[in-house]
């Protein structure tokens, strides 16, 4: 099976979506299937070819004003010329601008699948607008969002989300969701035998804290939506009556103003992102919990990785942080709330240690695996192109 997916939000130096379409490309290469992704460049187009199978076309493209990790497919041609020349058996795309269209009305054979991989109402208009109307009515006020995207739909053969969370938020505002193909984490990468404590305590002092402190990771894109500012407040809190600090790990377009809010706190530093997957799983593990501000998050591939590192988690309780938390291993708050997160906090370092990282042990062994839901996303597409085939015989006849 060769797969084309349309991708505006893979970049070399993205986040969870370029870590998933690489793995998935080497994985179906594994399979004895083909996986082409279509990639916003920045200069020139070129081809990025994978040992072992699989490839990044890059086509030139506009950057995003507001991020330039990212650019926007803008002209229908290129993507239309290299659709018939690849002729994919199925073609996916996740954006609901242009790509949506552009793909929608391509005239291949291909099974077409719309992958939503995020949240625009919950990124965005419900962020700006908090504090001004409840969620339930900012949600109300955007069904026109809903319609639109309904309309390209409709297009599809297929629409996919990559988990429970994103698929109950949007069958509730009654956009078309005919499955949930929950994702998976490349587990083998992650352990809590890879627990350094001197590495832990290397890191503590880095934050002005003793070892027998308690060592907090935040790791993820600088984006609005994924509330770090709400997060150290939080931590802030905590640390009036605890000895706790905050790694910050990634980099963003609100990395700047991260660093003028933490500037002067001792217990709180920003890193640049580790793209090291070894040396990442090494200080995953010896972190003490995981902390996650945004309720907006689709699926919770952080959340699933330290996970699978052993890692406590304190996150939202809502989302897809939420979803993939072990409800014996974590600690849940209420939404943009700083002040309950420091209480959830406060809860969580008041467990048992030894009690707590043992439960953490088992529960990173429950962690749902990339392999698994390749297997199972190959197996569905085979399906409904065997039912596509089929319609197309009943017609024929």
């Amino acid at each position: 099976m060769r797969i084309v997916d349309v991708n505006e939000f893979y970049s070399p130096t993205g986040g969870g979506v370029r870590t998933y379409i690489d793995r998935k490309m080497a994985l179906m290469a594994e399979m004895g299937h083909e996986l082409i992704c279509i990639a916003c460049g920045r200069d020139k187009e070129y081809v990025d070819e994978r040992v072992g199978g699989g490839k990044v076309i890059y086509l030139k493209s506009p950057g995003l004003p507001f991020d330039k990790n990212y650019g926007l497919f803008s002209k229908r041609d290129p993507i239309w010329r290299l659709l018939d020349e690849l002729d994919p058996d199925v073609v996916e795309t996740s954006s609901p601008w242009r790509p949506a269209w552009i793909v929608g009305q391509w005239q291949g054979r291909a099974l077409k699948s719309f992958f939503m991989h995020n949240d625009n109402i919950a990124a965005y208009p419900m962020r700006w607008l908090e504090g001004l109307a409840p969620p339930e009515q900012i949600e109300d006020a955007c069904f026109i969002y809903a319609q639109y995207m309904n309309r390209f739909l409709d297009m599809y053969d297929t629409v996919v989300t990559n988990g429970p969370a994103l698929q109950k938020r949007l069958l509730r505002r009654g956009v078309r969701i005919d499955t949930a193909m929950t994702l998976g984490i490349e587990r083998s990468h992650f352990s809590p035998d890879l627990r350094d404590e001197r590495l832990r305590a290397a890191m503590l002092r880095q934050l002005d804290l003793p070892p027998e402190g308690h060592l907090l990771l935040g790791l993820g894109r600088h984006h609005g939506e994924k509330r770090w500012p709400m997060v150290v407040d939080a931590v802030e809190r905590a640390g009036a009556g605890l000895p706790v600090g905050l790694m910050l790990l990634g980099t963003g377009p609100e990395s700047k103003r991260i660093e003028a809010r933490i500037a002067g706190s001792p217990h709180i530093k920003m890193f640049r992102p580790v793209y090291d997957r070894p040396e990442l799983a090494r200080i995953m593990a010896s972190c003490d919990a995981l902390i996650h501000g945004s309720e907006a998050e689709p699926f919770g591939l952080v959340a699933s990785e330290a996970m699978a590192s052993g890692l406590p988690l304190i996150v939202p309780n809502t989302g897809g942080c939420a979803e993939a938390a072990d409800p014996l291993t974590s600690e849940k708050y209420a939404p943009r709330d700083a002040a309950d997160a420091a209480l959830a906090i406060e809860r969580m370092f008041a467990r048992e240690p030894a009690i707590l990282r043992k439960a953490a042990r088992v529960a990173a062994g429950r962690v749902r695996t990339d392999r698994e839901h390749t297997v199972d996303l190959m197996d569905y597409y085979a399906d409904r192109i065997a039912e596509k085939a089929g319609q197309r015989a009943r017609l024929v006849a």
